[in-house]
Parts: C-alpha cells; structure tokens; sequence
C-alpha cells in the first residue's frame, strides 16, 4: 500500500524547506522511507526511466532488460518505489505499466528547495 504523502495545505508548507526549519519526528518518517527509496542505484534509475518515459508510462517489461537482475528482483525494486509514494502502477494483463506520481517529486523538491543554483565548490 503507498505511503501517505505529506500533507501540504498552501503554498507557505512549500516555502519551509529543510534549509529554513528542521522536520518534526512524525514529517521525517514520512519523508524517510521516500529517501530510502532513492538510495538504491537500480530504484534511482527505474524512478528515472519511468519519469523520462514518453507517454508518460513505462510496461516493466521495457525496463527488465536495462539490468543484469531477474524480473522477480526488478518487481521487488518497483515495489519499494511504489510503497514509498514514488510511482504507481496499473495491471494490465500481464504486465504492470508504471508511471511517475508528480506530486511526490514536487514534495521532495520542496524540501530540498529544487532549483535552486547548485554551489560550485
């Protein structure tokens, strides 16, 4: 089952970044396991191949074949992106077509404060 997302009310939740106001214990577990997800080099690149996907959805068959590791594993991996909040996924037959749930990269990006210039050193 997918994880609750944080709520955010307004605009004003979205101007407190991390940089601004450090998390409570209940907004940190909730982002935590979105973090965890990411963590992992195959998860990071399946969250991007779904994300730059034409269309805006990707079959996990397409994605199976981009990594020396059996479907099974694949599935496991999906999974976790899934119960985290990251993407979700719609059965169809029987394959599984995956797509991006915007509003979690623009929770994470607000907390992160996404566009802002990246430092040089």
């Amino acid at each position: 089952m997918p994880r609750r997302l944080p709520e955010i009310t307004g605009t004003e939740t979205l101007r407190v970044p991390l940089t601004r106001a450090a998390l409570d214990p209940e907004q940190a577990s909730l982002f935590a396991p979105m973090f965890k997800a990411l963590g992992d080099p195959v998860r990071l690149r399946l969250l991007s191949m779904i994300a730059s996907a034409g269309g805006g959805e990707v079959c996990v068959c397409d994605m199976t074949d981009c990594f020396p590791l059996s479907g099974p594993t694949i599935s496991h991996h999906l999974r976790v992106l899934r119960e985290a909040g990251l993407v979700a996924g719609d059965r169809r037959g029987t394959w599984v077509y995956y797509r991006l749930v915007p509003r979690s990269l623009a929770v994470l990006g607000a907390l992160l404060e996404a566009g802002r210039p990246v430092p040089a050193s």
